[in-house]
């Protein structure tokens, strides 16, 4: 059922348009670089995140997929799915991880990222977690093993034509015990043009978020020998 590792292939689930440039794309940029196909799955529909008043959900959700599919245009990526659930009330329901266990069986990536699906007390603020994020990586979690793996689970995707699919590993984003670090030095510009695309989210200046981007990577890659890194907690599905 799994594809040969020489099919180089990779996967990001995230809740939101611009999750993934702000925690994995240094290190999504780089598998493109190397080879890799890579399609990012959105879960939402990213209708809600704006302060401006004067702006309704469908014209936020049509302006967001819009500057997705561009950051994904930069970085390199084969596809860009939007699962299209609703912003802001994500819950980890059967549905979403059928949804997601489906992309996985249609592209059969090696390896997949996903946001770290429970809550960190020990941040502040906005650091405790979006429970969109937190319900994204538990659906992630829950459709790579066993949704995706075992044909007899909803049936009826393989009426679709959706064979099983084993992953190989899964790196967690934003894990407060990480143990692989990506080095992302080479691909940081590439990175933060990705996140520049999204500029319904992005109240500062160029200037502002590459200095921020710069110092996130920074401080991420102190004591691993590289200037810039993106960390990760790895979890191998198969040998």
């Amino acid at each position: 059922m799994n594809e040969s590792k020489s099919n180089k292939s990779a996967m990001v689930v995230v809740a939101h348009a611009d999750d993934a440039e702000y925690g994995c794309s240094g290190t999504v940029a780089k598998l493109c670089a190397e080879g890799y196909e890579v399609v990012y799955v959105l879960c939402t529909d990213g209708s809600k995140g704006s302060s401006d008043i004067t702006i309704s959900s469908q014209e936020l959700s049509k302006i967001r997929q819009h500057e997705q599919v561009e950051a994904g245009k930069v970085l390199g990526l084969k596809d860009v799915v939007f699962l299209n659930f609703e912003d802001s009330i994500l819950e980890p329901t059967l549905e979403l991880r059928k949804a997601i266990a489906a992309e996985i069986r249609r592209h059969k990536p090696n390896i997949l990222i996903c946001p770290y699906p429970m809550r960190n007390l020990e941040g502040r603020g906005w650091g405790v977690g979006h429970p969109d994020h937190i319900a994204a990586g538990e659906a992630a979690l829950s459709a790579v093993f066993p949704t995706a793996r075992d044909h007899l689970s909803f049936p009826e995707l393989l009426k679709e034509g959706l064979e099983p699919h084993n992953v190989e590993e899964v790196w967690i984003m934003g894990h407060p015990d990480p143990d692989l670090w990506v080095d992302v030095t080479s691909h940081i510009d590439t990175s933060i043009n990705a996140l520049l695309k999204h500029d319904s989210q992005i109240p500062y200046s160029r200037e502002e978020v590459t200095k921020s981007m710069k110092e996130r990577r920074n401080l991420t890659a102190v004591g691993q020998g590289y200037d810039f890194a993106e960390a990760f907690r790895k979890i191998p599905f198969s040998s």
